[in-house]
């Protein structure tokens, strides 16, 4: 088992211990077949982690993690399978229990030192999430799901998951984690799983040919290694945004509008400003959740895409112009994803297509549990989300922090907000953060 420093975090990947874990009973070689949203989605990844301090994890063995698991994917078979393709090229989820693949590792720095070193760089975090896209080194074998387990020197622990988009979207995935954590901490009753309903459009069916998805762009076809392309570096960093902040700028709207509106709003006009060219950001993604009831559904992407468009210079505007924006201009393109997608499969040469960054990508996770998760009724020191297969425009996610007993309305909380970004843009929209607002 392999021991993490910062000096060794990019090279883990020929020294840790791998294991999987597999469901309970057989499956029976069911087929999970792929939507249209699913395969939209198929070249991004969630990737997340979790901490935990000492006396959380005291006495816990690697069984006592493993063991839910079983449970936990009997339930969730489809996270067990593997892609393969129909003859006509479409990728559908085999359900042959291959397993998650479980991740092993120590680390010579305490939790409070590493979560002291990803405030200055948020790279701290790659080793403690198992990075492997699918296809990497063969897509028939690849797992959709890296569980890592990592001790920390003061007897913490962090649980680090790498997450196929393609399986489902960000809520799918923290409901995953959290009923693997109630299973730990006793008998959960057995449901049946129910497929979701699909994001339906809001569109009219009569409408849908004659437009196309802005949110969707399409790149060359990346053949059996699902990974994006980019045409220069990305870099992740985390921001603490204060609940002050927010409701400085809301006066007497508070009922209406959201932390995710107000945050979305400041920072689009802050990246409109350091493009320069107004074309190049008059136009932005909403990734939106649509419902809050997730346990015992299969995955799912059933998030909501909608874009909304400036007709003004987005960097001149007031940033409640923009809020207002967002919450009555956007347009839902899931109907116009949906339909892409489902003609790429019937054209004879497909292609492949990215969502997160082909426009600058706001996505709504306020209300995911990812502080959920409790280990003998110990709750998470931290949590943190974010999405790898970014493309060139970027993403910005809003996440909850931990009310710590605190009672808000939704806006008089404080949030984290995970932004991935070309580097040269993240350097400039930190230095418009503290210069306007003291945000670092």
């Amino acid at each position: 088992m392999v021991t993490i420093s910062p000096n060794n975090i990019h090279h883990l990947k020929s020294s840790m211990k791998l294991t999987s874990v597999v469901p309970a009973t057989v499956t029976g070689g069911k087929v999970h077949e792929l939507t249209n949203m699913d395969l939209a989605m198929k070249l991004h990844y969630i990737k997340g982690v979790y901490f935990f301090n000492g006396d959380a994890v005291e006495g816990l063995t690697m069984y006592d993690l493993k063991k839910p698991m079983f449970q936990l994917l009997q339930l969730y078979f489809p996270a067990a399978g593997r892609i393969r393709r129909s003859e006509t090229g479409r990728p559908f989820i085999t359900c042959n229990d291959g397993g998650v693949r479980i991740v092993e590792a120590r680390c010579d720095e305490t939790v409070d030192e590493w979560l002291a070193m990803a405030v200055e760089d948020d790279s701290a975090f790659d080793g403690l999430v198992y990075n492997q896209a699918l296809g990497d080194p063969d897509l028939g074998f690849s797992p959709l799901i890296f569980l890592q387990f990592t001790w920390f020197k003061c007897g913490g622990m962090s649980v680090g998951f790498s997450w196929a988009h393609v399986l489902g979207d960000a809520f799918s995935a923290s409901t995953f984690i959290n009923l693997g954590g109630k299973i730990m901490a006793g008998p959960v009753p057995h449901k049946s799983m129910h497929i979701p309903d699909s994001a339906k459009s809001e569109l009219p069916l009569s409408v849908l040919p004659k437009l196309k998805p802005n949110s969707l762009r399409r790149v060359d076809s990346v053949g059996d290694l699902w990974l994006t392309p980019n045409n220069c570096k990305m870099k992740t960093h985390t921001f603490h945004v204060p609940a002050d902040k927010i409701n400085h700028l809301l006066s007497d709207q508070r009922s209406k509008v959201s932390a995710f509106e107000v945050i979305s709003a400041l920072i689009w006009k802050f990246m409109s400003k350091i493009k320069k060219n107004p074309e190049e950001t008059r136009m932005v993604t909403l990734c939106t959740n649509k419902s809050h009831k997730r346990e015992f559904e299969f995955p799912s992407n059933g998030m909501v895409w909608s874009t909304v468009e400036a007709t003004f210079w987005v960097a001149e505007a007031e940033v409640l112009e923009l809020v207002e924006l967002i919450l009555n201009k956007k347009i839902d393109e899931n109907g116009l994803i949906t339909k892409r997608m489902g003609n790429n499969y019937s054209e004879e040469l497909s292609s492949d297509f990215i969502t997160y960054g082909s426009n600058l990508t706001f996505v709504n996770l306020e209300d995911a549990q990812i502080y959920g998760p409790e280990l003998k009724g110990k709750m998470l020191v931290y949590a943190n989300y974010t999405i790898s297969g970014v493309h060139d425009k970027g993403v910005v996610l809003v996440l909850p922090r931990p009310n710590y007993g605190k009672k808000g309305d939704g806006v008089n909380v404080d949030r984290t907000v995970t932004v991935v970004l070309p580097e040269n843009e993240l350097t400039q929209l930190k230095v418009e953060l503290i210069r306007n607002w003291s945000i670092t």
